[in-house]
């Protein structure tokens, strides 16, 4: 299937490694132009270096999400050095575990205000592109219960209400919005290593949840975001696409 990818313009954040990065690698061999961020400079100008030999345009900086002026300072120069921005996909996360108050804040600033500034400053390039949209990474933290009560679980769940509210308020304009919701995602030196070295005992017992008997990847994660973010699902709005491997349990109606 041709996606209808190839000389599109994509924004994605926290894309230097982990799913951001597998998101990059994959658009960028579909042929899409990309602007990437990330908060350490050697890790982007690795990152440009190796998406831009892929054959596209590649444009990189280090970025803050949650400082309100740089972060869509650098999204709207990066519409202009790209030529506009048919893709915004906003990833970056400040992670779950901190249950503080000030968990919260770092939540809401880099998860929840990180999409809507970003999706803000995007907004004057999005409303020119044809093929408009937007793809916002959520988890199924915030689908289903997930270990205890934490910032992360609820701030992800946030962002599905947000972006279904946004299909229906963009829609008109030609702008699609939807989510990708990942399940437990094995990346060598994220998250899930780091509990399988040190909780062992619950790196088993969420593997022993998934029926298919394995942690998803980073890169099966961006299959469906670049599906979504394509003009192969014209049809698709207002979607939280969960991608676990069956891991949670409810049923979606």
């Amino acid at each position: 299937m041709d996606l209808g990818l190839s000389g599109k313009n994509a924004v994605i954040t926290g894309s230097t490694r982990g799913i951001g990065r597998a998101i990059a690698n994959l658009l960028a061999d579909e042929g899409v132009n990309l602007a990437v961020c990330a908060r350490n400079q050697e890790e982007v100008d690795s990152a440009v270096a190796d998406l831009g030999a892929k054959g596209v345009k590649v444009t990189g900086a280090v970025v803050d999400v949650s400082d309100k002026e740089a972060y869509q300072g650098w999204v709207t120069s990066a519409g202009e050095e790209l030529g506009g921005i048919d893709i915004f996909i906003p990833n970056v996360s400040a992670g779950g575990g901190d249950m503080s108050e000030q968990g919260w804040q770092n939540g809401l600033n880099v998860d929840v205000l990180g999409t809507t500034r970003g999706i803000e400053a995007a907004m004057p390039f999005l409303e020119k592109s044809p093929a408009a949209s937007i793809v916002i990474i959520s988890s199924t933290a915030g689908v289903e219960t997930f270990l205890g009560p934490q910032p992360y679980n609820a701030l992800k769940a946030a962002l599905v209400v947000h972006g279904k509210q946004l299909s229906q308020a963009l829609a008109p304009q030609g702008i699609r919005v939807n989510c990708v919701s990942p399940g437990p995602i094995f990346i060598e030196g994220g998250a899930w290593d780091f509990i399988k070295n040190n909780m062992p005992e619950l790196y088993e017992a969420t593997l022993n949840d998934i029926p298919r008997g394995s942690y998803g990847s980073a890169e099966e994660v961006a299959n469906a975001v670049a599906f979504l973010a394509s003009p192969a699902a014209s049809l698709i709005t207002g979607v939280n696409l969960v991608a676990d491997g069956g891991f949670t349990k409810r049923v979606q109606l």
